[in-house]
């Protein structure tokens, strides 16, 4: 089982931009990975994945803003996140693709606002 730990969120003005990381204490290397969100009164949505090193596939509503990479050598994900929009307000989580209910962590909030 293994256990995510999200970080980076934050407070950023729209057209801001952010970092996300996820990290884990298990090896992510054989997993495809991906980074959800969940914004208030919504269901939880996959709006990034990523395949070994580099295919990667984005929700419409991000594509061209986001980009998701791995380090599988540090166990780590990221989510780099530009031109911020209101829409992006949510906590963000980092699981497998497609996720395991055993492995969701807390999530690191994210609040896009003027």
């Amino acid at each position: 089982q293994v256990q995510f730990v999200e970080s980076g969120g934050g407070l950023v003005q729209p057209g801001g931009s952010l970092r996300l990381s996820c990290t884990t204490s298990g090896s992510i290397s054989a997993y495809t990975m991906g980074w959800y969100r969940q914004a208030p009164g919504k269901q939880r949505e996959l709006v990034a994945s990523i395949i070994y090193a580099s295919n990667t596939n984005y929700v419409d509503s991000v594509k061209g803003r986001f980009a998701i990479s791995r380090d599988n050598a540090k166990n780590t994900m990221y989510l780099q996140m530009n031109s911020l929009k209101s829409d992006d307000t949510a906590v963000y989580y980092c699981n497998t693709a497609p996720p395991s209910i055993h492995n969701w962590g807390q999530g690191t909030q994210v609040t896009v606002s003027s």
